[in-house]
């Protein structure tokens, strides 16, 4: 399994101080689809508001979404040293959870002095970690390890369900309900964190999009702990691309359409799923790390939010951008304001 990445971001940006959004649009007065929106092209650089996506694409086109929905996996706790933050990621196939522990009450920073045997309870449940996940070693910055292994004692599932709330960190001016981390196609639970890229969409977009003969397809990857620190690749993410989507896909490249993946996380399994050229249905857990040295096949639009300099999602949008134009939209998002993290602003790239 990855833990570090060989190639690093050519973009280069700092987001002003003030561009992490506080809150959903809708708590600042607007709709989901009222954020804004970069579009990006060969030799333009357009600003528009989200529901005017079905302006840019074209019969023939296919928008692929993921379906999956947000888990509450934020819960308080109590180790040896004293109060604390997990963030539950995911539960393995041997039952043991991916978690990371985060510094109480706002989560705010990651907690890199933990060891094998450290043991964490909430309410009714116990967590002890195993080792550090993905696998036993330092982390990239050589400072302590920040994802872990755990065994549990009692149901994290229903501990979750009944106290847990999303997860979210500092940057937020308040708690927000777990409905407000849900896109429209959120109806298989499963992600740590919001996929959000879709969160923009409404019905109406998507009617919109389809009455154009855009065709909207799922498919399902659950999200992990976002790759926080420079150089850490992606964790193993659960995921699935159905046949009919693969069908779909495969017949709009065949006539000419555009493949343009809802963000990072749908770009990442669409690219799990290719088999000679072409998609094909699969299921699993994937490892695909798309960089510009190891470039999508499939996909060639990407609908995404902003991502801080030096992470890993960066990667992808130059994988699937180019470099050239990545730097261009970045340079246009800091100079105008847009917002940036999970409710924040978005960009439609079409390289």
């Amino acid at each position: 399994m990855p833990t570090t990445l060989t190639e690093t971001p050519s973009t280069i940006f700092t987001p002003p101080a003030d561009a992490f959004a506080p809150a959903p649009p809708e708590a600042r007065g607007g709709r989901r689809d009222t954020i804004r929106m970069l579009v990006a092209g060969p030799t333009s650089i357009e600003h528009a508001r989200f529901a005017e996506l079905p302006h840019y694409l074209r019969p023939g086109d296919v928008v692929v979404i993921n379906n999956s929905a947000t888990i509450a996996g934020e819960i308080d706790a109590v180790g040896i040293g004293g109060p604390v933050v997990l963030h539950l990621a995911t539960v393995l196939d041997d039952g043991s959870w991916v978690l990371e522990v985060r510094t109480a009450p706002d989560a705010r920073l990651s907690v890199l002095d933990a060891v094998a045997g450290q043991r964490f309870v909430s309410g009714g449940i116990a967590l002890r970690l195993i080792e550090p996940y993905p696998h036993p070693g330092s982390s990239p910055t050589g400072i302590g390890n920040r994802l872990w292994r755990a065994a549990s004692s009692g149901d994290v599932r229903a501990h979750l369900a009944a106290t847990g709330r999303p997860i979210a960190y500092g940057y937020l001016d308040q708690r927000y309900p777990l409905a407000d981390y849900q896109s429209v196609f959120a109806t298989v639970p499963g992600s740590a964190e919001m996929p959000s890229a879709g969160r923009p969409f409404t019905t109406g977009l998507v009617t919109d999009l389809v009455s154009r003969g855009i065709t909207v397809a799922p498919i399902t990857l659950h999200t992990g702990l976002s790759s926080q620190e420079a150089g850490e690749a992606p964790q193993p993410e659960r995921f699935e691309v159905p046949s009919a989507t693969a069908r779909l896909v495969n017949a709009a490249r065949a006539g000419g359409g555009r493949v343009v993946a809802v963000g990072t996380t749908v770009t990442r399994a669409l690219e799990s799923a290719v088999d000679e050229g072409r998609l094909v249905p699969r299921r699993g857990w994937t490892e695909r790390v798309v960089t510009p040295s190891d470039p999508p096949q499939i996909v060639t639009g990407l609908v995404t939010g902003w991502h801080d300099p030096q992470a890993s999602h960066l990667l992808l949008v130059e994988a699937v951008a180019g470099a050239e134009l990545t730097q261009r939209a970045y340079d246009a998002a800091v100079s105008l304001g847009y917002r940036w993290h999970e409710f924040g602003d978005s960009a439609l790239l079409l390289p």
